[in-house]
């Protein structure tokens, strides 16, 4: 799938993966927006990965570009 039809499903809460990555991404996927400190934080991506916490995620224009995303089921 693209990205383009990927992303109304990582905002509606699904779990996406691009199928070619080869290393130890396991999914992204977007926090909504909420607050920190009171104030206000807008919604970002976040990864996955097989040896890590979730780490902040923006997507290349190669991820942007792919049409290998597939949704992850729980």
């Amino acid at each position: 799938m693209t990205f383009e039809k990927a992303l109304p499903l990582i905002k509606s809460g699904s779990k996406m993966v691009r199928t070619n990555w080869e290393g130890t991404e396991l999914y992204i996927q977007m926090i909504p927006k909420t607050t920190f400190e009171g104030q206000p934080l807008n919604p970002y991506f976040v990864i996955k990965t097989a040896d890590e916490a979730f780490s902040m995620w923006t997507p290349t224009d190669c991820d942007v570009l792919a049409e290998d995303w597939a949704v992850v089921d729980d």
